[in-house]
């Protein structure tokens, strides 16, 4: 958002706070598509990303008057999306809990970042989409917290209900298993044909 819009923001937030359906209905447009977008990075279906959407506004309008002016609006909207998201796969049992997992068995060594955009940009955002919808809900919603609501391992660890210094390697094998899923998938277009 830019500096100059803040007051105008902040006025409008107000007015919504204290009621006014214009104000409230400038704001659902203007934030609405970018929380859908990343709902449906974080859940597994497009139904549920647009039922989630609906629910998150929802819980804001009512929440509303606890939001803290001198936080970014769109950050504090982040974390009740990705909170209420949280809280959907949770309760689903999709949460699969890697804390038990093999550390033994994963590489030390990071994956290189560039690597990865690489890769992704070779794909579609459906390939990208399908391949997240493959990781375990945890290690999809890490990625997603980090790289598209771009949290700090802090507010990650907050929302994911695990230790700041686990964050760093939920988002290890996270990468580690996009990149395998992107690379297999890449594998199988070369051994057809490299049709799309």
């Amino acid at each position: 958002m830019n500096p100059a819009d803040q007051p105008e923001a902040q006025e409008r937030i107000a007015q919504a706070g204290a009621g006014n359906a214009d104000a409230w209905g400038e704001l659902y447009r203007q934030y609405a598509p970018a929380i859908f977008r990343f709902c449906r990075r974080a859940m597994p279906t497009r139904e549920d990303a647009e039922d989630a959407t609906m629910d998150i506004f929802i819980k804001v309008r009512q929440k509303l008057g606890q939001y803290d002016s001198s936080r970014p609006f769109s950050a504090w909207l982040y974390t009740v999306a990705a909170n209420h998201c949280w809280d959907l796969l949770r309760r689903r049992k999709l949460r699969q809990d890697l804390e038990t997992g093999e550390v033994e068995n994963l590489p030390l060594e990071h994956p290189d970042p560039g690597a990865l955009e690489q890769l992704i940009e070779q794909h579609t955002n459906q390939e990208v989409r399908r391949a997240l919808d493959k990781l375990p809900a945890r290690s999809r919603m890490a990625l997603v917290l980090r790289y598209y609501a771009d949290m700090s391992y802090d507010d990650i660890a907050g929302t994911l209900g695990v230790r700041r210094n686990f964050v760093g390697v939920v988002l290890l094998r996270a990468r580690h298993q996009l990149r395998d899923i992107l690379g297999e998938h890449g594998a199988a277009n070369l051994a057809t044909g490299g049709a799309r």
